[in-house]
C-alpha cells in the first residue's frame, strides 16, 4: 500500500480539483446523456444492468457517484439511494437533478474514507454500488473495503465494476510497442502515479487542473481486502470492454462500450459481487 501519511493531502486536493472541473465538462456529453432519465426511462450500461439485477425496494449507497446520473437511474428503478462524492459541484448538480425529477435520492459530499461520519454512523444498506472510475483514485484499498463493509447490513451486497487493473498499467502517453499503449507502471509496483494530463475521457474540453494522483490495485489485493473486511466473494468476471475510451486504439462497438479493434488480448474491465456475512 502507498505511504499516504507522507502525502499531506495533496493527492486528495489535486484529484478533487480535477473532478470539480469535470462536472461542467460532462453535462450534456453523450457519455452522460440525461435524456432517457428525464423521460423516465433511465438505464445503466448493459453490462452493469445485466449483472446487477432488480433494485426496486433496496436501500442503495452509491460511492463516488459523480453528479448522480447513475444514482438517479437506480432511484428511478425503485431504489432508495444515497450518493456520495467528494466534489461539491457534483453534489450540487446531483441534488438539483433529484429535485427536478422528483426522485428519492439523497446526496452527500464526502471523501470515501470519511463517508461513515458524513452519511451517518448507523446507516446500513442492502447494496453498495461502485462503478467506473473509482478505486484507482484511492490510495488505500483495504480502507476502502472496510468502508464498504461498514455500510452493508448482514446479507447486504457490494456490486463493483471498473477498469481492469491489468489494463490500467498501460497509457497512451507512454511510448508503446508498435500500436499498443506503453507501460505506465508495474502491476505489482504499488507506486503512487503522479499524472499530468489535460485530456478528459468524455469531452473534447481541456482540463486546467491536469495533475492527478492514481493507483493500480491488483485483483488479488482487492479481493483479499474485501474478505478481510468480512465479505464473501460471490463471483468475479473479466470483460473485453469498458465504457470509456481508455486507450486511443480502442474502437466503439455502438452499444456504449469500447473494445480492442482486433482481438480481446487483455481484459479491459472487471466486475464482482461480494456479500457481508
Amino acid at each position: 500500500m502507498p505511504d499516504v501519511s507522507n502525502m499531506s493531502g495533496d493527492w486528495r486536493e489535486a484529484n478533487r480539483a480535477n473532478w470539480d472541473e469535470r462536472v461542467a465538462l460532462h453535462q450534456g456529453t453523450p457519455s452522460y446523456d440525461l435524456g432517457p432519465l428525464r423521460a423516465g426511462q433511465g438505464r445503466l450500461d448493459p453490462l452493469v444492468e445485466a449483472e446487477l439485477g432488480p433494485v426496486a425496494g433496496l436501500r442503495v449507497l452509491h460511492l463516488q457517484c459523480h453528479f448522480g446520473r447513475d444514482s438517479l437511474i437506480l432511484a428511478q428503478q425503485g431504489a432508495e439511494v444515497t450518493g456520495v462524492d467528494f466534489s461539491a459541484p457534483a453534489i450540487a448538480v446531483a441534488t438539483g437533478l433529484a429535485g427536478d425529477l422528483g426522485l428519492a435520492a439523497r446526496f452527500v459530499q464526502s471523501d470515501v474514507y470519511a463517508a461513515n461520519a458524513a452519511v451517518g454512523a448507523d446507516a446500513s444498506f442492502d447494496l453498495v454500488f461502485v462503478t467506473w472510475g473509482t478505486v484507482s483514485w484511492l490510495p488505500d484499498i483495504a480502507g476502502w473495503a472496510r468502508v464498504v463493509a461498514g455500510f452493508l447490513r448482514p446479507g447486504g451486497r457490494l456490486y463493483f465494476c471498473d477498469g481492469h487493473p491489468a489494463a490500467l498499467v498501460l497509457d497512451d502517453m507512454v511510448p508503446g510497442v508498435g500500436a499498443l499503449p506503453g507501460p505506465l507502471t508495474g502491476y505489482l509496483d504499488g507506486e503512487t502515479l503522479v499524472i499530468d494530463d489535460d485530456r478528459d475521457y468524455a469531452s473534447p474540453g481541456k482540463l486546467a487542473n491536469l495533475r492527478t494522483f492514481e493507483w493500480v490495485h491488483p485483483v488479488g489485493q482487492m479481493v483479499t481486502a474485501l474478505i478481510d473486511a468480512g465479505l464473501r466473494l460471490e463471483w468475479l468476471h473479466e470483460h473485453d470492454r469498458v465504457v470509456w475510451p481508455m486507450f486511443e486504439r480502442l474502437v466503439s462497438d455502438g452499444d456504449g462500450f469500447w473494445r480492442w479493434p482486433d482481438r480481446a488480448w487483455l481484459p479491459l474491465s472487471l466486475s464482482l459481487s461480494a456479500v457481508r456475512g
